[in-house]
């Protein structure tokens, strides 16, 4: 198979990466010159691999202790027990001068502006300071309603800077949603923005913070802040029991910055399941495991240096941000989007990333895929001389989108699609700089990471569909879900499907070239006449029709047997006839396997997805059966869920 990008020797020998091996081979006396001998180190000896992570990156905190306790038991490892950290700690005390640029925030009306070094710790200095006025200390929860701007990673960093806790939700959720969420997790300060603005609509959210405050009986002190809406509002009358803050206030002031060390393995975020099956799951994830698992992602497989400038089309809804703002550990500098992506055209994030000169461009495989139906080719509207990566996650992304991105934005960078998720709030098959990019696939699983693809006996495959497995401890386990006292919920999640082996839910196959290709989630897999198809292999096929904007496909049992049935979002103005399906199926079969054609193909204006974008396969599957859909409120259009409800195409 002949690579879409192939690293040049010059590339290769700058890269972070090759630094590191070079660091192994200096301390240790090895001789790791490529990446699998070093991700073969990193599993085969963790204790190693991991220390020198921590001493290569210059991570700051205690260095005494063993790396890992427990090391065999899966749940059960301890990673750096009696080391102390603290995350924020990183992320600003470092080389970077006041005067330099920390945050760029834009929003979707057209506002720019900039944060510097020195304005960010000032302003998490004085933060830090309220909080602390505020009652909070080492492992209080503090949440943010917040949108993606500096506020939330001031709050943020402030939050870490004491040892406390960090929780967040965007303000597309609804009112219910967040209660689902911080209801749960009982915060003790809440942090809100009063508006919003989406796709060209301004949002007032007062009355809804003020729901919220009154149903948070946990929260004694809420700091808010006007939001992106355009029109200017004055601060409403919040009528509450709890203390409220102006923002201003909380930040203003010459407080000198500090940090509390905790242990590694110390709470820092909770991050919230999707919810779609139920209320959602709390994952709680340490201080430690985040930051050095996420500053090895940065440093080593997307290679991201001190200045970068580093963008992710994020909502604070999702891991990506936290992700992002991680980034501030390797002294680069971070970039927020507040708004729709696409709100001055397909132009609209192109033109910030070329203006800005951004050197990493994360996004949604839906949104390459949407650039390239819509015709936009940004190669010729913008030099892009900066760019050096544009990574992909959120879903599979397709071959095809490999091909556009080096075809018609940029022919010389690393395309790095990853796959995690909430569940290690990073990534288990990702990017390397030093590593050739084959069409279709993910380069290589993440360093210090088991990762395999098994059958359903747990025996390992090649070059065949399975199920993605870690088989051995790693840092950013979670700590545990926020209200399982006894671990029940958490083993049950992650370690019942295969015993002592994280399952992660995802249908992969691992290559022959070392790569991974991602298929969908493993409840989503259809399972026609027995046999296992993921999801991914039919949108891959079906969106290539230029009519089909998007598609959703699910199992739906019909006596003994399961069939297939494909809903498609056309094109404005276009139906579905029987030319079209005959040709979408066609090109289904021609490309897949008779097993993979939808034996229903059904028109609907739109489907549901979460509040991060993902469109979900299993509120339809359970709609379409009349089964109850168990938490409308993760959903951002559940009004979507409608159109599935007695649809005639499956009628029975």
């Amino acid at each position: 198979m002949t690579p879409l990008w192939q690293p040049s020797d010059a590339h290769i020998g700058r890269a972070q990466i090759t630094e590191l091996m070079a660091f192994f081979n200096a301390e240790l006396g090895r001789s790791i010159h490529d990446y699998r001998g070093l991700h073969r180190f990193s599993i085969h000896e963790p204790e190693l691999f991991w220390d020198g992570v921590w001493r290569h990156s210059r991570l700051k905190g205690t260095q005494n202790g063993p790396v890992i306790t427990n090391r065999s038991a899966m749940p059960g490892a301890q990673f750096f027990p009696e080391r102390e950290l603290n995350f924020a700690e990183n992320c600003l005390v470092h080389s970077q001068p006041d005067g330099a640029v920390a945050i760029i925030a834009h929003t979707e009306q057209g506002d720019r502006f900039e944060v510097s070094w020195g304005e960010l710790r000032q302003s998490v200095a004085n933060m830090r300071h309220t909080l602390s006025s505020a009652g909070v200390t080492s492992g209080d929860v503090v949440a943010g309603w917040v949108g993606n701007g500096p506020e939330a990673i001031i709050a943020s960093m402030a939050t870490l800077s004491l040892g406390a806790v960090w929780t967040s939700c965007s303000p597309d959720f609804g009112v219910q949603g967040v209660l689902d969420r911080f209801g749960q997790t009982r915060p003790k300060v809440l942090i809100a923005a009063l508006t919003s603005r989406y796709n060209k609509k301004d949002l007032d959210l007062s009355e809804k913070v003020s729901g919220l405050l009154a149903a948070l009986d946990s929260v004694s002190t809420a700091i808010v802040y006007r939001g992106t809406a355009s029109a200017q509002t004055e601060t409403p009358d919040l009528t509450t029991r709890c203390r409220i803050l102006a923002w201003d206030d909380a930040v203003t002031g010459d407080r000198t910055l500090a940090f509390t060390p905790v242990p590694f393995n110390a709470p820092g975020f909770i991050l919230y399941s999707s919810g779609t099956t139920g209320v959602p799951k709390c994952i709680v994830h340490s201080q430690g495991g985040a930051l050095l698992q996420l500053v090895k992602e940065h440093r080593y497989h997307v290679d991201i240096r001190a200045g970068d400038r580093v963008f992710y089309y994020t909502t604070c809804g999702w891991m990506m941000w936290n992700w992002l703002i991680a980034a501030l550990a390797s002294e680069a500098t971070i970039v927020t989007y507040d708004g729709s992506p696409f709100a001055r055209g397909t132009k609209t994030l192109w033109t910030l990333c070329d203006t800005d000169g951004w050197h990493v461009f994360g996004t949604s495989a839906k949104y390459i895929a949407a650039l390239e139906k819509q015709g936009y080719k940004p190669s010729e509207a913008h030099a892009l001389p900066n760019l050096k990566a544009i990574l992909s996650t959120g879903s599979p992304l397709s071959h095809e989108s490999f091909d556009y991105v080096y075809r018609d934005i940029k022919s010389d960078l690393l395309l790095g699609s990853i796959s995690g998720g909430t569940d290690i709030v990073s990534c288990f098959c990702l990017c390397c700089p030093i590593l050739p990019v084959y069409r279709g696939q993910l380069q290589c699983a993440g360093l210090g990471l088991a990762v395999d693809v098994v059958d359903e006996q747990g025996e390992p495959v090649i070059g065949e569909k399975g199920e993605l497995v870690c088989r051995q401890p790693f840092p950013v386990m979670p700590v545990g879900f926020f209200n399982d006292a006894d671990g029940s919920k958490y083993r049950a999640a992650y370690f019942e499907r295969f015993p002592g082996i994280w399952a992660h839910g995802d249908y992969a196959e691992h290559t022959e070239q070392g790569g991974f290709i991602i298929y969908g989630r493993a409840d989503a897999t259809l399972n026609p006449g027995g046999v296992r198809i993921g999801t991914a292999e039919i949108y891959r096929q079906v969106e290539v029709i230029p009519e089909v904007i998007e598609s959703l496909a699910i199992g739906q049992t019909v006596a003994d047997d399961v069939r297939v049935v494909l809903f498609v979002v056309l094109k404005d103005d276009i139906e579905l006839d029987d030319a079209l399906i005959k040709r979408i199926k066609q090109q289904i079969k021609d490309n897949t396997t008779p097993r993979h054609v939808p034996e229903v193909i059904a028109q609907v204006p739109d489907l549901p997805r979460t509040v991060s974008g993902k469109i979900v396969e299993l509120a339809v599957r359970q709609v379409v059966h009349g089964d109850p859909v168990k938490n409308i409120e993760a959903l951002a259009n559940p009004h979507a869920l409608d159109y599935f409800k007695d649809h005639p195409a499956v009628s029975l």
